[in-house]
């Protein structure tokens, strides 16, 4: 696509009142710019966005209220007491961090590997990782029991020269999410310049105009705005990819630095990150098939898509099934009693549905991904993208509640019972992360529209029609 042909697609002026339109994939450039821009741009906003806008609104609200009890009365709140210490603070935190892993992949890995299928899911994956990862972030404050006292967390300069406790796997946390999130920003922004340089030649309000040129760095699509950013396309893309390994292996030492059975082992690590990677697709799919359905994208977000993100969803839930397998296994063939006996605790203990029901969820659940009918048809995708989603919740709570609530010394045995703020934590970090994604989708380009364009039968870029 020369630099004529996007200066000439970027200045026409759609009547953005119109219906998002639907397009084939022979079409123009501006077709394809016309039918995501309209979904910024236009003043009808569909009916099924206000009723997800108003229920994701609600949550938030509750999420407040809990907040607000917490901060006045401590993490007493909680259901969490000697010896279940962690409780749903840590488990919602493992399972946002690891739902903001898809996106990081599809954008950076997906890119270095030229698989440019990823053109129609990375924008809003990527956002999705953002507010993922705005979520996870709170829980650990939460848990602090102090969190105005956060900042101690940080090797700021201060006049008693107190630094962190870099043993603790706290500060751990507190430098690879901060990490995993600023790179995730960057990349998402540096994305969508080129688009938001389009939304300000389109918008026709004064104000629009303004902002979404604000946004966009004043970007005229010369050959050396193209080339800048696709430079720094490709270093953010290298900087990104090691974190989808790094960030969720930092946050399993949180458990295998522990002595605890159940959490002192060495896979962790690996299945830590294939499970983020599984539930991060699962998520993905979740949110692209009502937008799919909603804004009327089928030609953008085609079977193609549905199938590929259904693939490595199965394959990383394979992984995810044999570190199950495995972990049985291993205690048996070490002799260890108290790893036996936390092995068939978890099958047969007080907390057992929970275990069968991360089987159930996480392991046989998926096996319908192997029918290709299953992994285009967008409802039953749907409802077994929503399975894996509550089977890797209940994993991490598996995980963190049957190795603390039996430990070494049964005089201080007891059962985790969750309460009402619990469960109001849990529902309001889902409600904040629905209302920042209804706010993206409704005043940001959901969708690449110069990566769309590239791909393209006549767009002159090599290869793009076979790809």
């Amino acid at each position: 696509m020369t630099v004529a042909e996007r200066q000439l697609e970027s200045t026409r002026q759609p009547d953005p009142d119109v219906s998002l339109p639907v397009i084939a994939p022979h079409q123009s450039f501006a077709g394809v710019t016309d039918q995501i821009s309209s979904a910024v741009l236009t003043t009808k906003t569909p009916i099924p966005w206000f009723v997800a806008f108003a229920f994701a609104l609600c949550l938030v609200g509750v999420f407040v209220c809990a907040i607000t009890w917490i901060f006045a009365k401590g993490v007493g709140v909680f259901g969490i007491e000697i010896p279940v210490a962690w409780g749903f603070a840590i488990t919602n935190f493992v399972w946002w961090i690891g739902i903001g892993h898809a996106g990081t992949l599809i954008s950076a890995f997906l890119l270095l590997l030229n698989q440019s299928w990823r053109s129609s899911i990375n924008r809003f994956a990527e956002a999705m990782t953002i507010f993922a990862v705005m979520c996870a972030g709170m829980f650990p404050l939460l848990h602090l029991g102090r969190p105005w006292l956060f900042y101690w967390l940080l090797p700021y300069p201060n006049t008693m020269t107190i630094q962190p406790q870099f043993r603790s796997p706290l500060v751990w946390d507190v430098f690879a999410v901060s990490t995993y999130f600023t790179v995730s920003l960057l990349f998402w922004y540096l994305g969508m310049i080129p688009d938001l340089g389009t939304l300000r030649d389109r918008a026709k309000s004064t104000f629009a105009r303004f902002v979404y040129g604000v946004l966009s760095w004043g970007w005229r699509g010369s050959n050396g705005h193209w080339r800048l950013h696709e430079t720094a396309s490709l270093l953010l893309a290298g900087l990104a990819t090691p974190l989808v390994l790094s960030v969720h292996t930092v946050v399993s030492f949180d458990f295998t630095i522990a002595i605890l059975p159940g959490w002192h082992s060495t896979i962790f690590p690996p299945y830590f990150v294939a499970g983020a990677i599984f539930s991060g697709f699962a998520m993905v799919l979740v949110l692209a098939i009502p937008i799919r359905a909603v804004y009327g994208l089928q030609n953008l977000l085609t079977e193609r898509h549905l199938n590929n993100c259904a693939k490595l969803m199965l394959a990383t839930g394979l992984i995810v099934a044999y570190t199950y397998l495995i972990e049985p296994f291993t205690a048996w063939y070490s002799g260890d009693q108290f790893e036996m006996y936390m092995v068939h605790n978890r099958a047969v203990g007080p907390h057992a549905w929970t275990y069968w029901g991360v089987i159930f969820c996480n392991v046989v659940v998926p096996q319908l991904l192997w029918f290709r009918k299953m992994r285009i048809t967008p409802k039953p995708l749907f409802w077994i993208s929503i399975a894996i989603l509550y089977g890797m919740w209940l994993e991490r709570y598996m995980i963190i509640i049957t190795a603390l609530h039996r430990d070494f010394v049964p005089s201080s045995w007891s059962n985790f019972i969750a309460t009402l703020w619990d469960n109001l934590a849990l529902y309001g970090s889902i409600g904040m992360f629905l209302f920042l994604f209804m706010l993206f989708i409704r005043f940001l380009p959901m969708i690449s529209m110069y990566e769309v364009r590239t791909l393209l039968p006549f767009s002159g870029i090599h290869g793009a029609s076979q790809k």
